[in-house]
């Protein structure tokens, strides 16, 4: 088509914004009118394939069904618009300017001199407009021609589907000529032809990408000439399908382009067009009406981005994701989901947080929680008084009434212990050595003491000794069990070691009261009768000790001489200076009745009490310091309640063996020789600063001093027979510094858990205790809760690192609170025990929330944005 031909066909158009009916509406025949706007129309034709080229003004498509332009095809209206038109270019002061349509036209330039471009016109949401042209400097030259108008489908009759893979294009004309007037002088170059118009009424839309759709501006004249302005791309899409239902309209890989041309030396670029599209219904926004991002949603028709408005959840930060919702979101409520199912729908709590918050929230919760917990207590303390209280009153519980408690008055029947004969005719106390454990057992020393020398055979007692040593010894998979405890439950293995040692004492009890024929005593009776010894133990099962026992057919002696070679009196403490074994006095009803004959009852049982309290506190890890309250204590309150009875009272170390182990323990020296020999002893004593342990390796009483420095023959027998001849020395001021002591690997711990004052139990204690443990109950099964909730793997590590330690101080500490009182300060200290080693729990649960946490964090950062993912 020639360029007067094209001004011809596009005349009418050029002028006038108004758009023609017939391109919006044409008729439905196609020849029914031959005035119609078209230079070019297709009509009534189902599926068209463009291999070659289509081209002209103003081209239109009407009731086809389908489109294909293919890789070599081509449908273009480019350089076919109008002459000049309504956003025409200037070309003034030999300056062109582009002209323009969907964007200003570039300005021209000549030295100097800026010529303004075309402005721009047209309705950008339905385009029907042909792209306008620009002057030249006289008639002599040619205008340069815009892009020209290619409309696909109407409003009644839109094309099903348009798949381009060629060019389907619009563009204005650039003009490559350079100007040169009659002088041959040159001038400025002309301005850009701004692009034209495609219209497609389409319901899909494919763009392969090899494809280009355009309706660019020219480029401007060189010297100076401006670009022309973009043309306009409108996609009016028909039968839009919403919800479910909803399918993309379009598939762009290939270009769109509605850009400005570009000036050349000076001259400005011509403003870009627009591509726009059909105002898109809820949920779509753009051009091609796509589904807003996940996490937003859209409740107005348009097709600016900003009307999808992100989203809101009230559910904690990271704990959930928006998900895709086929066709948008159209209301304000967008789709969620959890990050994982662990989280409960629809607030993504887990379920401790679930049920804090049916009660309300946290604050709630937890006031809820200690109500119940306080009642709970108040009514097992309520139990605890009422039974545990009352039972220890009965009359059945006159038989375990402790020695060391306050004096009260007993019947003849109620008397429990030994017979007034048993005290008449006891003779000696021989303790076992040692500390009773698997490594190192009881044993007995071989040489008979100087007080029964004279009712043994030296020869059979020696293998006395050897037989009830090895009846003493444990074996070795006792040892091991209770090595294997000890790495896997701590207080198990604690309660395993006193189970075995309980065994071993009723083991030694039944062997010399049924078995050993009692062969090494002299007395005939007491060989025949099995009644001349008699084993015995602590509670706590740390000392044991045999009495020796007159059989009657000795020769006789006076009661009173005999009494009074019994003293001076060793006893021994029993316990080992920790916490679950703390020293104590035990004095059975024997002692009691032996030193009755010079200290009343009543005195001696306050003088145990108040010497087992201040025991509680001496830690053998720091025994040197924690001595020295009870050595003033036994200064200011023990001997001077019995002096008054001709009786006194020193602390003393016993017993030393080849471990350096030693035993505490009292010695009661009665008569005159409690204000004579004592204080020689006490003098000899600070003499001699050897330490326990050099005890147990030599024979001798005293380490290798100057000659000048030994003390005297009268003070080391002074000395001995004020220990009764039993290995050990009294311990003062003095000799408390030269006193030995270990520490093994547990000695930290120690500094934990240890006895700080001497106080006795109030109901008040006992009831805060009840609310403490309920408390620690409920934290520890809401713990349990959660890390069940992280993994089945944390769960069981945190339940069984250590096994059963996080489940059992509730128990025991119940087991403690319910029982009476002899049994009462072993069982307390045994829900301390687990109490400690549920610490390891605690670790390993500090560990599994750290990994939890590191875990989710990394995920979190390798996911993006959980609220917002796919946008």
């Amino acid at each position: 088509m020639m360029p007067a031909e094209v001004c011809e066909v596009t005349k009418s158009m050029c002028e006038t914004e108004i758009c023609p009916a017939d391109i919006i509406v044409p008729p439905d025949d196609c020849h029914v009118n031959y005035t119609l706007s078209f230079s070019l129309q297709i009509c009534r034709v189902e599926d068209l394939l463009v291999n070659g080229i289509v081209k002209g003004s103003i081209i239109h498509i009407h009731r086809a069904r389908t489109i294909i332009i293919d890789t070599e095809g081509s449908i273009t209206a480019s350089e076919l618009g109008c002459s000049t038109g309504i956003g025409k270019g200037e070309y003034i002061n030999r300056a062109g300017s582009g002209a323009g349509h969907g964007g200003q036209g570039g300005s021209g330039y000549y030295n100097g001199i800026l010529i303004d471009g075309g402005n721009a016109y047209g309705n950008a949401d339905l385009p029907c407009e042909l792209g306008s042209g620009t002057e030249g400097p006289n008639q002599s030259y040619r205008n340069i021609i815009g892009g020209g108008m290619i409309v696909m489908g109407s409003t009644h009759w839109p094309l099903l589907r348009l798949d381009l893979y060629g060019s389907l294009s619009a563009d204005g004309q650039s003009p490559h000529d350079v100007l040169i007037e009659k002088n041959d002088s040159f001038i400025g170059g002309l301005g850009g032809g701004s692009g034209g118009t495609i219209l497609l009424f389409v319901q899909m839309l494919m763009l392969a990408e090899t494809s280009n759709l355009s309706a660019v501006g020219g480029n401007g004249g060189s010297l100076g000439g401006g670009g022309g302005g973009g043309g306009r791309v409108h996609f009016h899409w028909a039968n839009f399908e919403s919800g479910e239902e909803y399918v993309p309209v379009a598939s762009i890989n290939g270009t769109i382009n509605s850009s400005g041309g570009a000036g050349d030396d000076g001259g400005l670029f011509g403003e870009g067009g627009t591509v726009t599209g059909r105002s898109c219904p809820k949920g779509l926004y753009g051009t091609f009406c796509e589904e807003c991002p996940v996490g937003t949603f859209k409740v107005e028709e348009g097709s600016e981005e900003s009307l999808c408005i992100p989203c809101s959840l009230k559910v904690p930060p990271g704990r959930a994701y928006f998900v895709y919702v086929r066709g948008g979101v159209t209301n304000t409520s967008c789709p969620y989901r959890c990050i994982s199912d662990k989280y409960r729908m629809p607030n993504c709590y887990t379920p401790l947080e679930e049920l804090m918050y049916a009660f309300g929230g946290p604050l709630l919760f937890v006031f809820v929680l200690s109500f119940l917990v306080v009642l709970i207590a108040l009514f097992f303390n309520t139990l605890r008084i009422k039974y545990v209280r009352s039972s220890s009153y009965g009359p059945k519980s006159v038989a375990h009434q402790s020695h060391h408690h306050l004096p009260h008055l007993l019947s003849l029947s109620e008397v429990r212990g030994t017979r007034a004969e048993e005290t008449q005719s006891h003779v000696y106390r021989m303790y076992f050595m040692g500390p009773n454990t698997f490594r190192e057992p009881w044993h007995l020393p071989y040489s008979p003491p100087d007080a029964i020398i004279s009712i043994v055979y030296e020869d059979a007692f020696n293998r006395f000794i050897d037989e009830i040593n090895s009846v003493a010894a444990y074996d070795w998979w006792e040892g091991s069990v209770h090595s294997i405890l000890s790495v896997l439950a701590y207080p198990c293995a604690w309660s395993w070691k006193q189970w075995r040692r309980k065994v071993k004492v009723h083991r030694l009890q039944e062997y010399v009261k049924s078995e050993y024929d009692h062969s090494c005593l002299r007395s005939c009776r007491s060989r025949a009768l099995y009644k001349g010894m008699k084993v015995g133990a602590t509670p706590d099962l740390m000392v044991a000790y045999i009495d020796f026992f007159l059989g009657g057919d000795e020769k006789r002696f006076d009661i009173v001489s005999t009494i009074k070679k019994r003293f001076p009196m060793c006893i021994l403490f029993g316990g080992h200076g920790s916490y679950m074994s703390p020293y104590n006095l035990c004095s059975d009803t024997l002692i009691t009745n032996l030193l009755g004959q010079h200290i009343p009852a009543s005195v001696w049982h306050r003088l145990v009490a108040g010497l087992n309290a201040q025991l509680r506190t001496v830690r053998n890890g720091s025994i040197r310091t924690t001595l020295i309250p009870v050595i003033d204590w036994i200064r200011s309150h023990a001997n001077p309640q019995i002096e008054f009875h001709g009786a006194k009272v020193e602390l003393g170390w016993f017993q030393a063996t080849a471990s350096h182990y030693y035993q505490l323990g009292i010695l009661v020296v009665t008569g005159e020789y409690a204000f004579q020999n004592t204080w020689e002893a006490d003098k000899s004593d600070r003499m001699d600063l050897k330490k326990p342990r050099e005890s147990a390796s030599c024979s001798s009483r005293h380490l290798q001093q100057p000659l000048n420095e030994l003390p005297s023959i009268n003070q080391a027998s002074s000395r001995k027979k004020l220990t009764g001849g039993i290995n050990g020395g009294v311990i003062n001021e003095v000799t408390l510094k030269s006193l030995d002591y270990r520490r093994d690997f547990l000695f930290p711990l120690s500094l934990l858990l240890h006895n700080t004052r001497p106080v006795g139990r109030q109901d008040t204690v006992q009831l805060f205790i009840m609310i403490m443990l309920l408390a620690d109950l409920c934290v520890t099964l809401l713990t349990l809760l959660q890390f069940y909730w992280i993994s089945l793997g944390a769960f069981l590590a945190v339940l069984l690192i250590l096994p059963l330690s996080l489940l059992s101080p509730f128990l025991a500490g119940l087991n403690a609170l319910f029982s009476r009182e002899p049994r009462r300060a072993s069982l307390a200290r045994i829900f301390a025990l687990w109490n400690a080693t549920s610490l390891s729990n605690l670790v390993v649960a500090f560990i599994c929330g750290i990994i939890h946490y590191d875990l989710y964090f990394w995920k979190s950062v390798d996911e993006g944005n959980t609220w917002n993912i796919g946008r």
